[in-house]
């Protein structure tokens, strides 16, 4: 397994990283027979250490988990604990995606777009055009996912929506989490 450890503003010292390989490794050993990526980031946010671990699945999956804490040691157990909790919840369902699928999630390539932010300050004059102004432009991946993977990777990645593309119909599809809880899904 290949791990990235880094700290933004601070120094992470030897003995954090072997505490850091050493844990994780024993949570995703419980959870994932196969070799996977971790990314771990270190900040500090006024008094509170932030740790941020992103894991990548072999079945092209992402988890990931955040934690706080005055310390940051603890600050590492908090985001550990939650990631624990998020790999037992998905345990099984990982666990049968894998026998399902004898190939790594493909993914195809789509263009993202970061948009200018319209401030609605004191200026009631119209604007000359009513296309947004395009900040930045990117490529993103778009997996090839089953509806319930969707949900599950939307799940495991925290993230409020997800768009894919649906194995079954093969056309892109969106799930998102509703105002009241639920998960909505969008086949056009």
């Amino acid at each position: 397994m290949r791990y990235q450890i880094t700290g933004k503003h601070i120094d992470i010292g030897e003995a954090l990283q072997t505490h850091v390989k050493s844990e994780l490794g024993s949570i995703l050993d419980k959870y994932s027979q196969r070799p996977t990526d971790a990314t771990v980031v270190f900040s500090k946010s006024a008094h509170e250490y932030v740790c941020e671990t992103i894991v990548h699945l072999s079945s092209g999956l992402n988890a990931a988990a955040k934690g706080h804490a005055t310390e940051i040691y603890a600050a590492f157990e908090a985001c550990g604990e939650k990631m624990d909790k998020q790999l037992r919840r998905y345990k099984r369902r990982l666990k049968d995606h894998h026998k399902d699928r004898t190939e790594p999630v493909e993914f195809i390539g789509g263009a993202s777009y970061i948009l200018a932010n319209q401030e609605d300050g004191a200026d009631d004059s119209e604007p000359e055009s009513l296309q947004p102004i395009i900040v930045a432009e990117m490529e993103t991946k778009i997996p090839s996912l089953s509806v319930g993977e969707a949900v599950m990777q939307m799940e495991l990645a925290g993230a409020p929506v997800l768009v894919f593309r649906n194995e079954k119909k093969d056309g892109v599809n969106v799930v998102y989490r509703r105002e009241d809880g639920n998960i909505g899904w969008i086949d056009p």
